[in-house]
């Protein structure tokens, strides 16, 4: 193994990429630009959505009622929703979100309430619709403060204290520290994105140094230089992990930039509100850190396997249609470790990508279970060395390096 013969390989792959402009797109521009820009459209779009949704009075509809005017005069004079008359039909209505909720109230429903008797008021709505369930939302709240105040009035009436009732409150504090509430909120999303990244960082240089030098008629005059089978791959290599790890690298640093951003903006309005800050979650440093250092065996992993499959393709979408399904393969174990409930243990510590999601989200929480942490670190390298090892094989057979 040549060193230098490695090196010279790997700038010439180098400026060849950075000529190419799909590989500056995938690499650079969409991670640095276009994601952050995504985020923030998604972001204040939900946000306006969200907005407008709570600011429209829902349209409820109230269904009998009718012997008892208390409930209903205490419905009209509510401002939070708009009645609408009774209709047939308005199962139909509220399915066609012409109708955000309805109001069931059952005959004698106020005699039976005050002879003490059970009762109930039916609410009928549409599961997951957002303005349903604002609606929804706010006649619990009306029912349960009408609830409350029809208490304290019966126990008033018999010269009783309201806290018969309501003997204590309950108070609530938060007493974890700022980053293990930034990442118990953000930790699983984070190495989510940074699992797709470094892996579709990886994936065109990958076809195109195998698969495109086949197509393109290359390949066998690069194998006839004076280079050596084992150096010619690890300078592939190396170029392959660059764009991997440059595409995270890009990203990350663009997300950064922008949450710091975003943070300010929202300190400067909450402050000009009145309104507490602190929108944007805090990330233990350490745990960042030790991210980082994990991700750097699953790049190798991932631009080793990419660039053995795709060399045993003939063309370049040949490649192309091996390599892309591989990415519901990664994605299914990050998803995983984003669910709730989730706990890393030894036996997850050994599943590639699902334990680097886990281990991930505890160290940005500020938990370091170095056992772990050893564990996962280790079998990531064995797992890298096994795909690097592959990548190496493959382009010492000669039935797969000329398969054309």
């Amino acid at each position: 193994m040549n060193f230098t013969t490695i090196f010279t390989v790997y700038t010439k792959e180098l400026r060849d990429m950075l000529r190419d402009r799909r590989t500056l797109l995938s690499m650079i521009i969409i991670p640095t630009l276009i994601m952050p820009g995504l985020f923030f459209a998604v972001g204040y779009v939900g946000m306006k959505v969200v907005k407008k949704a709570r600011a429209e009075v829902p349209s409820v509809m109230l269904l009998g009622a009718a012997d008892s005017p208390g409930v209903r005069n205490a419905l009209e004079g509510f401002d939070g929703i708009a009645l609408l008359p009774p209709s047939d039909d308005w199962r139909e209505r509220i399915s066609n979100k012409e109708v955000r909720a309805v109001v069931e109230v059952p005959e004698d429903f106020e005699a039976k309430v005050a002879a003490g008797e059970p009762a109930a008021i039916q609410l009928y709505h549409y599961e997951g619709e957002l303005k349903s369930g604002l609606a929804l939302r706010r006649l619990r709240d009306f029912f349960r403060d009408l609830r409350t105040q029809m208490v304290e009035t019966r126990l008033t009436d018999r010269g009783l204290p309201a806290t018969l009732v309501k003997p204590f409150d309950i108070a609530e504090e938060n007493v974890a520290p700022p980053e293990k509430v930034g990442g118990n909120a953000i930790g699983g999303f984070l190495p989510y994105m940074i699992v797709i990244l470094c892996f579709t960082g990886a994936m065109y240089p990958a076809i195109d140094l195998t698969a495109g030098e086949k197509e393109r008629g290359t390949m066998e005059t690069i194998l006839c230089s004076p280079i050596g089978r084992l150096d010619l791959v690890l300078g592939k290599f190396l170029m392959v992990l660059t764009a991997s790890l440059s595409t995270v690298a890009c990203s990350m640093i663009s997300a950064a930039i922008s949450l710091t951003v975003a943070g300010s903006m929202m300190s400067g309005s909450a402050a000009g509100s009145g309104a507490g800050g602190g929108a944007i979650p805090l990330l233990h440093p350490l745990g960042l850190i030790g991210m980082v250092g994990m991700v750097l065996p699953f790049a190798v992993f991932f631009s080793a396997l990419q660039l053995s499959i795709a060399l045993a393709a003939k063309t370049y979408k040949e490649a192309q249609s091996y390599v892309s399904p591989l990415i519901v393969v990664v994605i299914l174990p990050a998803v995983i470790g984003m669910l709730p409930g989730v706990e890393l243990n030894a036996k997850l510590a050994l599943v590639p990508v699902l334990n680097l999601s886990l281990v991930s989200k505890e160290m940005v929480s500020g938990v370091f279970n170095w056992g772990y942490i050893a564990l996962i670190f280790g079998s990531s390298c064995v797992y890298a060395a096994a795909a690097l090892g592959l990548c190496v094989r493959m382009f010492n057979r000669e039935s797969v390096i000329f398969r054309t």
